[in-house]
């Protein structure tokens, strides 16, 4: 029998941080839409079994009454189904929740951060499959990648100031998939796992799936990783792993210093845990002064520190290759843990890369320039229709953690849903709800596309922040 994952009462009301609705909202509306946002946002996740109303109503110390409706307007609205034995399973039908006229014209999805395929995708595409006969002697089957892509990344790494071979490299099925594989084989259930915060969530969700214990420090878009907290963190947990993203980092767009970096891997090897860094958005620097060496150079012997690239935020979303960078005798144990999950990765995307690599730094920066112009048009487009919020200037990167001054970003994400905007709210970047008064905005979109979603954000805005926050007392405090 399938096991069906649960969300106890405590952690639910974790997650609900200040669900209560201002002004004449009743209480159990306010709840169903707190629950609501929290399905679409993933944070509880689909076929998830929700607590039992008694002791949901006993946690939150409002009458099971209120508990009782909100379920049921997330049944009526098809977000919860009953199941005999099973109670209320969380769902997300599509279109739900979303006026029609919503649904007809498409739903903006602001929630990635990503860019448009590359221009030059489609004739790589053809390139490689005039290549791609030369392997069908083989399996098809490849769980570390095919020598031409492996040499390609790692004099990519050679380049870039790590000298690297071959055999350091696995190909994987894009950056999630190796971190989720890197979680399952080196975490033991229990295992302390080091994490930013705020942080990617996938990366957060793949380590806890493993069995690992998060243990947290603070990345702010003023001052980056509090040192002392990291160091301490370290020195008092000796961690197992730690996951970090020190190059641009998502969503603060922070990039680690130098000496930081030095100084992490000696702590880790000291404490005997082994870093993962997330370089996925490492060579994407805007404006950056300086272009750091991939993460692994900074280290004395003996630390641990692993790499995860991929092109999935260079390239195209849709071509699902990444990889890892790390000892042998890890690539090693990699191999052998990866046929519970899957056999490989496919030829042809893995040729498609490899043509790639070949013009990489062309390719890079034409997605500067991208990237240039639409940071600095999304930076207008806030200061015109939304000049109270604090919108950081990022040095790289494909995203802003914008400070809305007032913790009402759940709130915002579910009015900017109903204009049309699908965007991730701030909690989910965090741990226990955390985040509410941040947003995560890419700046990787076309114009007429960032233009559209700083509307529907400014509409929300009006709707629900300015009318909330002026009967809860915070519009004068940032306005």
């Amino acid at each position: 029998m399938a096991r069906v994952n649960l969300v106890s009462a405590r952690a639910l009301d974790l997650m609900l941080d200040s669900w209560r609705g201002a002004g004449a909202t009743p209480a159990y509306e306010a709840l169903a839409d707190r629950i609501r946002l929290l399905i679409l946002d993933g944070r509880i996740g689909l076929g998830t079994r929700l607590p039992a109303e008694r002791d949901l109503a006993a946690q939150l110390g409002v009458s099971r009454t209120t508990v009782t409706a909100a379920y049921a307007e997330l049944r009526e609205k098809n977000y919860l189904s009953s199941v005999r034995g099973s109670g209320s399973v969380a769902r997300q039908p599509h279109g739900a929740g979303i006026p029609a006229e919503t649904v007809a014209s498409g739903l903006l999805d602001f929630s990635k951060a990503s860019m448009p395929a590359l221009p030059e995708l489609a004739a790589a595409a053809v390139a490689a499959a005039e290549q791609l006969p030369a392997y069908f002697g083989d399996s098809g089957f490849d769980p570390v990648g095919i020598p031409v892509l492996r040499q390609a990344i790692a004099d990519r790494y050679t380049a870039r100031g790590l000298p690297t071979e071959p055999d350091q490299i696995m190909v994987t099925l894009g950056a999630q998939h190796a971190i989720a594989l890197l979680a399952r084989t080196l975490i033991a259930r229990g295992d302390r796992a080091l994490v930013e915060t705020p942080s990617y969530p996938h990366a957060m969700e793949a380590l806890k799936s493993a069995g690992a214990r998060l243990v947290p420090v603070p990345v702010t878009t003023h001052d980056g990783w509090d040192q002392e907290a990291l160091e301490q963190t370290i020195q008092r947990t000796s961690p197992s792993i730690g996951y970090l993203m020190p190059d641009f980092h998502n969503p603060t767009g922070q990039t680690m210093p130098a000496a930081l970096r030095e100084r992490t891997l000696d702590l880790a090897a000291q404490h005997g845990t082994t870093l993962i860094a997330d370089e996925t958005m490492a060579e994407l620097d805007i404006d950056a002064t300086e272009r750091m060496l991939p993460f692994a150079a900074y280290g004395a012997a003996g630390a641990q520190a692993i790499l995860v690239g991929s092109v999935g935020k260079t390239v195209w979303g849709g071509v699902r290759i990444g990889w890892i960078r790390a000892d042998r005798s890890v690539i090693a144990r990699l191999v052998r843990a990866r046929s519970s999950g899957d056999l490989g990765t496919p030829a042809l995307e893995q040729l498609i890369v490899a043509h790639l690599l070949g013009d990489y730094d062309a390719i890079l920066e034409s997605r500067r320039r991208l990237l240039t112009t639409g940071r600095d048009f999304l930076q207008a487009q806030l200061a015109e229709k939304l000049p109270e919020w604090e919108v950081p200037r990022v040095a790289g990167g494909l995203t802003t953690w914008v400070n809305l001054g007032a913790p009402v970003s759940s709130q915002l994400t579910l009015a900017a849903r109903n204009e049309g905007l699908q965007i991730a709210a701030g909690p989910r970047f965090g741990i226990d709800g955390a985040f509410e008064r941040f947003l995560r905005i890419p700046i990787s979109y076309p114009e007429a596309e960032t233009v559209r979603a700083v509307d529907a954000l400014a509409a929300a805005w009006r709707s629900v922040g300015r009318l909330d926050l002026a009967e809860s007392g915070w519009l004068a405090e940032i306005v």
